[in-house]
């Protein structure tokens, strides 16, 4: 009997390892993320290839909300819309940036027609 119970549990752990190692890792750039009015953003900034993405993302905004979104790398302004939030409230903003000497700064600052702002900053090493 212990045997069948020692093959179980082997068997059993099994399945485990192929998930742990067969789920992809997330984006391991810094992220910077917080509440914005009613809803959320999150800044993400990731090197790949000698280049840096960077995701600027506002989550469950009012849907139908006007907001300007400003980027800033290393204090120079790269990006600047004006969108509206989509059905599901989401305005999403997508850079693709040379990666500098030294550490990179991204700034975001995002403003509703209301007023309503948020700001973050990301640092990339």
């Amino acid at each position: 009997m212990k045997g069948w119970t020692a093959a179980g549990a082997a068997l059993a752990t099994i399945p485990l390892t192929v998930l742990a190692t067969g789920t992809p890792a997330h984006a391991d750039g810094p992220t910077a993320r917080g509440a914005c009015g009613t809803g959320t953003y999150e800044l993400e900034a990731e090197r790949d290839d000698g280049r840096i993405e960077v995701s600027a993302d506002l989550d469950r905004l009012a849907p139908g909300s006007r907001w300007t979104v400003v980027v800033k790398h290393d204090g120079q302004r790269v990006a600047r819309v004006t969108r509206t939030a989509d059905r599901e409230g989401d305005i999403d903003v997508d850079l693709d940036r040379p990666d500098t000497r030294g550490a990179d700064v991204f700034r975001l600052k995002a403003t509703a027609a209301n007023g309503t702002r948020c700001v973050a900053t990301v640092t990339v090493r």
